[in-house]
């Protein structure tokens, strides 16, 4: 017993200290620690909870992550309704909603807060204890949709609110708190190569990628999505327990969440609110993500209950809108640029034009499929709008002109290897991974921690040698020397020597990590660890047919399609050549199966396990002859099923599939 207590002590420092870091980083945007340094005590937690699973809690920082895909989504009624605002769109309608705030208020000055209206998609959370319990979208405002897992992934929103401060602050343990979801404009822009990488559909803005997010019934594609949460409103039993509305974002942010307090500001007069309108208009470029206008609220809590509800907002606060900003201009070329992934990518060069105060002069095409559905030719005269990214997008061909229509072009822009094409996918690409365009980043995922794990190897290092030519390909890090890396900035030569040893030591790393660091698009941890396993050489898997991959476990048309194409290409297998004589391990010996007991038996799992975890139990499957599959089919021999388990678990039942618990699981493999 005394040993489990001082484990569970160390548990809830870790936890403790975990929920510190992840505030900081997340909600403060000021980390005191590394991401090496955090990662590590976010392992050791999970060690101390795997070996004692009964000290995981809910609120674990461990738990942002889980479950797996649901079928649906489960309607909940709101506590309170969650009502939209009524819009304004001129500073006379913003002074007429004043005029009529002050004279049902029956006062000559009302006193306002103007915040940011976020486009996102609103939210709202219910803690019991301090603990988050569920998350639910507004819906039509009475109902919404149980969106609690994926917005548990979400690292803005605590899983847990310090009982001192709700104390404090007069608060009770069980609230509730509603804001607003976003996609930072940064984070749209990089799911949206990423939707041209894999080929999928592209979001039209960061409103419609934050809520496809929010709604997607995987939490662990929530979860890659980079979303932000913030917090407007608090009440406790359906009411706002504060005296004021600014009271309540101050409140908002000692429990630490983000608040719109960031950049609100407390108005004594509608005039004070239109100077605010007036200056973010010209300064909401500077902001992370999108704004499409200002909430204005009345401040004093009694005023707005006295001010009351129409039956579909509320008569104290309005948000103004600011106006769409398009303009009209001329393509006058169309080049292609190589993204850091390999893709080619069009851009419109445009005669140059002012929007929203900006002089744009070029503007991003995506693809192919958005030239033909835009018609596209070079001298069309064409609206483009600053709505959502940066670099503007075209809207539409308002007149064509007598140019050509762009063409992508058959040879890489950048390196001059033959560009790539899946009959499935709207992208163009290089696939070589020495190409300058990308060169960098396959350095930086070359070096990563769960690849060849290459300390010290990081960005502002990584720029250095590809700018000074040092390293044109990824086996040329192992031909550095002393000198090299002396003469390169902030690198002495303790610092050149420690990452000369690292260097070194990464050649013994497994051909999983080689696979891995390789940077094959779709190839994962997990997808490297089963090629390595099953064909045992990087030589065997650079000859292997799409066929022979798609024999490996979880490897499907797409993944092998991506591989043979990798290996296909010239420069990559020069650039394997040069790491097997650089001494990289390029043979590993196969997991060997102990005996065959499950051999011809597949298994799936849903749910999760209360003392195993997924790759535990696959491990127990695999290395004793059986299989491993993500979907239930009639061929399905078992369904080992946990808590909380999805749409598997119906249709196992549907189809008659034997359905084990984690005991029977264990006992039918011997374990």
């Amino acid at each position: 017993m005394a040993v489990l207590r001082s484990v569970a002590q160390k548990v809830e420092r870790l936890r403790r200290e975990i929920r510190e870091h992840e505030y900081r980083y997340y909600v403060l945007d000021q980390p005191t620690i590394s991401d090496r340094q955090f990662d590590h005590l976010m392992d050791e937690l999970k060690a101390l909870e795997a070996k004692h699973p009964e000290l995981v809690t809910s609120d674990s920082p461990t738990r942002r992550v889980g479950g797996e895909a649901r079928e649906g989504f489960r309607a909940v009624r709101h506590p309170s309704q969650m009502l939209s605002l009524d819009n304004t769109y001129s500073y006379d309608e913003l002074r007429d909603f004043d005029r009529r705030a002050r004279e049902r208020a029956e006062r000559e000055e009302l006193e306002y807060v103007a915040e940011n209206k976020f486009d996102g998609l609103s939210l709202s959370l219910v803690y019991q204890d301090g603990s988050l319990v569920r998350g639910v979208t507004r819906g039509d405002g009475t109902t919404g949709e149980d969106v609690t897992p994926n917005i548990r992934t979400i690292r803005t929103i605590p899983l847990r609110v310090d009982p001192v401060t709700l104390k404090k602050h007069g608060l009770p343990r069980d609230f509730e708190v509603r804001g607003e979801t976003v996609m930072t404009r940064q984070a749209f822009e990089d799911l949206n190569r990423q939707q041209d990488e894999s080929g999928g559909k592209r979001f039209a803005n960061p409103r419609n990628a934050a809520a496809g997010s929010v709604r997607v019934l995987d939490p662990s594609i929530t979860a890659s999505r980079k979303l932000d949460f913030y917090a407007y409103f608090l009440y406790v039993d359906g009411r706002v327990p504060l005296p004021t509305h600014w009271q309540t974002l101050e409140a908002l942010e000692a429990l630490r969440f983000r608040s719109s307090k960031r950049h609100a500001s407390l108005c004594q007069s509608i005039d004070d609110v239109i100077k605010y309108c007036e200056r973010w208009e010209s300064k909401r470029d500077e902001l992370p993500y999108e704004i499409d206008g200002i909430a204005v609220k009345v401040n004093s809590i009694v005023l707005q209950r006295e001010l009351g509800f129409t039956a579909k907002a509320p008569r104290w606060a309005v948000a103004y809108k600011y106006p769409a900003r398009q303009e009209t201009t001329v393509v006058e070329d169309v080049v292609w640029q190589v993204g850091r992934t390999g893709a080619l990518t069009p851009v419109a060069m445009l005669k140059p034009v002012e929007v929203g105060g900006v002089t744009v002069s070029r503007s991003t095409l995506h693809n192919m499929d958005e030239i033909e559905r835009l018609g596209l030719h070079i001298g069309d005269t064409i609206v483009i709008e600053r709505a959502g990214e940066v670099i503007p997008h075209v809207i539409q061909v308002t007149k064509h002109g007598h140019g050509k229509k762009p063409e992508p072009p058959k040879h890489c822009p950048e390196c001059g290897r033959p560009i790539h094409k899946s009959p499935e996918e709207v992208a163009y690409r290089c696939v070589n991974a020495s190409c300058p365009a990308k060169f960098r980043e396959s350095l930086l995922h070359f070096a990563s921690r769960h690849a060849m794990d290459i300390d010290g190897l990081g960005d502002k290092l990584v720029d250095q040698l590809v700018e000074k030519k040092l390293v044109k390909d990824l086996a040329d890090l192992y031909d550095l020397r002393l000198g090299d890396l002396e003469a390169l900035e902030r690198m002495g030569r303790k610092s050149a020597e420690n990452l000369l040893a690292e260097i070194e030591r990464s050649k013994q790393a497994s051909l999983s990590r080689l696979i891995y660091a390789l940077g094959i698009r779709f190839v994962g941890e997990r997808t490297g660890e089963l090629l390595a396993d099953h064909f045992g050489s990087l030589d065997d898997l650079a000859h292997a047919s799409a066929e022979q991959l798609t024999e490996v476990t979880e490897v499907g048309p797409k993944v092998a399609e991506s591989i043979v194409e990798f290996f296909s290409e010239k420069a990559n297998q020069e650039l394997l050549r040069k790491l097997k004589k650089a001494g990289l391990r390029f043979e590993e010996e196969r997991k060997k199966t102990r005996d065959t007991t499950l051999a011809g038996k597949t298994f799936v799992f849903t749910g999760t396990l209360p003392r195993l975890t997924r790759e535990e139990a696959g491990d127990m499957v695999t290395s004793r002859g059986g299989k491993v599959s993500s979907s239930v089919s009639k061929k399905t021999s078992y369904v080992v099923v946990g808590a909380d388990p999805g749409s598997k678990f119906d249709k196992a039942r549907e189809l008659g599939v034997e359905i084990l618990d984690e005991e029977k699981f264990k006992k039918l493999v011997g374990a």
